[in-house]
């Protein structure tokens, strides 16, 4: 029972960071693209983003079966961990030169244009891992 509690945690943190993100996309649209541009530029910042995208990646399918909606939870679960996976092959440069060609296309304002779809998605996993607790 600790781990889903722990799980669970994972996910209201989880719909926080969400949160916060639109937050700064909303407000502050070019510190969004200016940290976006930083993936994969060194490595720490490359194995230090794809180990902690698998912490809530492994909550999600933990806690699927007692979340509002577990067959989401679980596929999107599975996708970030197996993408997180495969994304430790995928060379750094590469992935770099990837974040810095959509910092390129995403402007500013389209930042401020989904930041409500990244305040939206935290606020559903919050009350997805809430109101069936």
């Amino acid at each position: 029972m600790l781990i889903l509690e722990f799980a669970k945690w994972t996910l209201i943190a989880f719909g926080i960071f969400f949160i916060c993100v639109g937050g700064i996309m909303l407000i502050r649209p070019k510190t969004a693209r200016k940290t976006l541009r930083k993936a994969g530029s060194t490595n720490f910042i490359n194995y230090t983003e794809i180990s902690l995208r698998m912490i809530p990646a492994i909550a999600l399918i933990i806690f699927s079966d007692y979340s509002k909606y577990p067959e989401f939870f679980k596929l999107v679960g599975w996708f970030m961990l197996i993408s997180s996976f495969v994304l430790y092959f995928v060379p750094r440069k590469s992935h770099h030169h990837f974040s810095n060609k959509c910092a390129d296309i995403l402007k500013p304002i389209y930042f401020q244009f989904i930041s409500p779809f990244s305040i939206i998605i935290g606020i559903m996993i919050i009350k997805s891992v809430i109101c069936n607790t």
